[in-house]
This record gives structure tokens, C-alpha cells and sequence, in this order.
């Protein structure tokens, strides 16, 4: 299918994929590569053993934003990416960000080039971002007269603060990497950032499974609730996995000196 050529999956030791695949038109965002992120996070979810995912783009940029031409041609498309299924979280435009905050293990993504717009939603959406030295990062909606409405705007701010979260949506400038990991957007730069990102889920994908979807859980809810709660699932999370098959193993192979040897995780984490 489209969806399936516009973005390409692979599982290969516990590290999922994730390639936007339309290289030739800056991996912009039509109607098929939104459906086609939503497939693949969709596909990796289910599988037991994964232990991370790297999110990237092929060719010299990361994503340059929506296919602005294609939704002209097509306004209907527009409510097909706005219209909300009854009991799902977000839309399908949110989603394609979104779901990589509900994936149960971390997600890394990759930038270069151009992370504008939509792109550099999608990028949000990650636990971790690793530009590089070229990369070009905008919250462009403005200059479109729109507002950032892929999740954009629930976890800009929690990165950048209130007020510098305000000043880049609303005159939609472009930053270069330097500023962009100075104020906390990416996480880290590096020459060869899909290298580094790699480097970064093989290490994830060498810890206890079952901690590293609790420590991705707890984080991500910690923030939301208040101190008594917050400090509450931390004890839970905790309860689950102390005694765990894996958690066990990580002690004994720690005291060994060895190499340990997982299992998939079972832990028990909250939709």
C-alpha cells in the first residue's frame, strides 16, 4: 500500500525502526504518510520483545512539514486528520505525534535537515532528540496562519517553558541545532545523529525491559499528577518490579560481572 512505501518498519535486537521514506520530497507529510506512521506504531506496539524504537527520516531532511500543496488540492483530507474516532485519545493528525509518547518504550528520534511544522511535531512526540549539526528546526504553523495542532503544543512547553514555547509558535523563526539543544528542544547533537541514536536504544535495549517501560511510564505520568499521587505510582511501579524474573537477573548479572539475559517484559503498565 502507499502508507506502507511512505514509511518503512524493522525490528532487529529489541530496536524498532521507523524510516519517513519519501526522501525525494523532504519526507513532507500527505495523507498516506500519516497513515503510515499511525500503521507502523501500531505494529511495533504489539511486539513482545521490543526494547526501543528509533524514529528517522531518509534522505537530507528529517521532515519539512505537511505537503501544503496536497491538502489544497484536497481540503476533505483536512477532515479526515481532524475528525476524532469516539474513545481514541487523539485524532490522526495527533496521533502521528502522540503515539510515540504511549508507546510502552522509549523512542528516539533522529533529526537533520529540516524538522519543520508538522516534522518537528512528529520529532516531539519522542522521548529523546538527536539533531544534527545541520539540523533546521521551526514551529512553522504560523506562517500558515495555523496553530501547532499535532500534540505539538501539550509538550512544547514542558520542554522549552511557557514563555520561549509562545515566542517560537508565534513567529514560527527557524532555529539551528546549536539554539535549538541550548533551550532544551533536542536533547543532544551529534555528527551522524541516526549513529548516535542507535547507540542510544542498543544501550536501552541492554537494560531490564521491565524497568525501562516503568521509568518511561512513570515520567511521562509523574508530571500530570500531584505530589501525593506521583509519589504513589512511583512506590507501585517499584512494587511490580522488585522480585521480577528480570529485575533478578539485572541484580545477579550486575554482581556476576555478566552480561545479563532478558526475558520479555511483563510488567503490568496502565494504557
Amino acid at each position: 500500500s502507499m502508507s506502507e512505501q511512505r514509511v518503512k518498519t524493522f525490528l532487529e535486537n529489541g530496536v524498532g525502526r521507523v524510516t519517513l521514506s519519501r526522501p525525494g520530497k523532504k519526507n513532507a507529510l500527505d495523507l498516506a504518510m500519516f497513515e503510515g506512521l499511525a500503521e507502523a506504531a501500531e505494529k511495533l506496539r504489539g511486539e513482545p520483545d521490543l526494547r526501543a524504537v528509533v524514529l528517522h527520516g531518509e534522505g537530507s531532511a528529517f521532515c519539512s512539514g505537511l505537503d501544503v500543496q496536497n491538502f489544497m488540492a484536497d481540503p476533505q483530507v483536512i477532515g479526515r486528520l481532524l475528525q476524532k474516532t469516539p474513545g481514541e485519545t487523539a485524532n490522526l493528525a495527533q496521533r502521528v505525534a502522540w503515539t510515540w509518547r504511549e508507546m510502552p518504550v522509549p523512542v528516539i528520534a533522529a533529526l537533520q535537515g529540516e524538522v519543520f511544522g508538522g516534522g518537528l511535531q512528529i520529532a516531539l512526540g519522542a522521548d529523546i532528540r538527536i539533531a544534527a549539526t545541520d539540523a533546521a528546526l521551526s514551529v512553522m504553523e504560523i506562517r500558515w496562519g495555523i496553530i501547532p495542532d499535532m500534540a505539538g503544543s501539550r509538550i512544547l512547553k514542558d520542554l522549552v517553558g511557557y514563555d520561549v514555547a509562545m515566542e517560537l509558535a508565534l513567529t514560527g523563526r527557524i532555529l539551528g541545532a546549536e539554539e535549538a539543544a541550548r533551550i532544551g528542544l533536542v536533547t543532544g547533537i551529534a555528527a551522524d545523529p541516526l549513529a548516535e541514536a542507535m547507540r542510544i536504544a542498543s544501550a536501552i535495549a541492554g537494560r531490564s525491559p521491565d524497568a525501562v517501560r516503568a521509568v518511561k511510564y512513570l515520567l511521562r505520568k509523574s508530571g500530570r499528577l500531584g505530589d501525593e499521587e506521583g509519589l504513589e505510582l512511583e512506590t507501585r511501579l517499584q512494587m511490580s518490579l522488585l522480585g521480577g524474573r528480570n529485575q533478578m537477573e539485572a541484580a545477579r548479572a550486575g554482581l556476576e560481572r555478566r552480561e545479563p539475559e532478558f526475558v520479555p517484559a511483563s510488567i503490568e503498565i496502565p494504557k
